[in-house]
């Protein structure tokens, strides 16, 4: 029977000898988790179609290591047979009924002990990765990975929030300080402006103060129509000089009471203006003169 092959592995299929039993729960607490689990494999791999078998492995192995040996033995591929149980078939030539009735009954009873084989090795495999430290080990690397990824994706979140709230805030009080910008920048223009007003209102005052003070430059009394003409020909060249010379204009007349002083910046104003071709040979000529 050894020496026949058929045989021989119709043997090897019930050999209980060979079976290496799971460890307990006290066996694997004292003793070494992955020699104990590896041997009952090494003894299950006889029965293997495919090799090579993969092996169990220690607590160094890889993630894809561990997943590749679990893989394989879920899906694996046995050619363990059971006709070594079978009962004897009668050789009677005779009972020919009674004959298929056995050979139907040993094929049924192969079923149901492959069956039966296939779920016992199913067992093993649910106790051993139930209790394989590694797959915990896995399990909680990958809990802690997606809980980081789901941290971090908080995180992001929170920050961008946070980032969107500052910059809300940023452009808010920028914005309200540019407004504070505006509303000083209006009132400090508004108060030039007013400045700038009076002081043209002051500086023009001086224009014509200077008039008065040179009697419209004639001796005795000014007639009416002297003094509309002095004081016309005051306002001609206000208007074609900017608000800095009206200025410079007035410095120069400020203090002074004489009317020959006084006389002389009019008429020297009337004559840069016509240099600058802003007034005509003859304008102003009640200040030129």
């Amino acid at each position: 029977m050894l020496l026949d092959p058929v045989k021989r592995r119709q043997f090897d299929s019930v050999d209980e000898e060979a079976d290496v039993l799971p460890p307990t729960k006290k066996q694997q607490a004292k003793g070494n988790f992955y020699k104990l689990w590896g041997n009952v494999f090494k003894a299950e791999a006889r029965f293997s179609k495919t090799h090579p078998v993969p092996p169990f492995g220690d607590d160094k192995s890889s993630k894809e290591d561990v997943e590749n040996f679990y893989n394989f033995w879920y899906n694996f591929d046995s050619w363990r047979t059971f006709e070594y149980l079978d009962e004897d078939v009668p050789d009677d030539n005779e009972n020919r009924d009674q004959k298929r009735h056995v050979e139907r009954k040993n094929a049924s009873a192969r079923k149901k002990k492959k069956v039966e084989d296939n779920a016992r090795l199913r067992k093993i495999l649910d106790d051993c990765s139930a209790a394989d430290e590694r797959i915990k080990r896995f399990r909680q690397e990958a809990n802690a990975a997606k809980n980081k990824k789901r941290l971090d994706k908080e995180a992001a979140e929170k920050k961008a929030q946070e980032e969107a709230r500052l910059k809300k805030e940023a452009e808010e009080k920028a914005a309200k300080e540019a407004e504070e910008n505006a509303k000083v920048a209006r009132e400090a223009n508004k108060k030039a402006k007013e400045a700038a007003k009076n002081a043209m209102k002051k500086n023009k005052r001086v224009l014509r103060g200077s008039i008065k003070d040179a009697n419209y430059f004639v001796t005795g009394d000014a007639s009416p129509a002297t003094i509309d003409a002095v004081l016309g020909d005051v306002d001609l060249v206000q208007a074609k000089i900017e608000a800095d010379e009206v200025a410079a204009l007035a410095g120069k007349l400020s203090g002074l009471k004489l009317a020959d002083e006084i006389k002389g910046v009019w008429k020297g104003e009337v004559e840069r203006l016509v240099a600058a071709g802003k007034l005509k040979d003859g304008d102003a000529k009640t200040l030129a003169a």
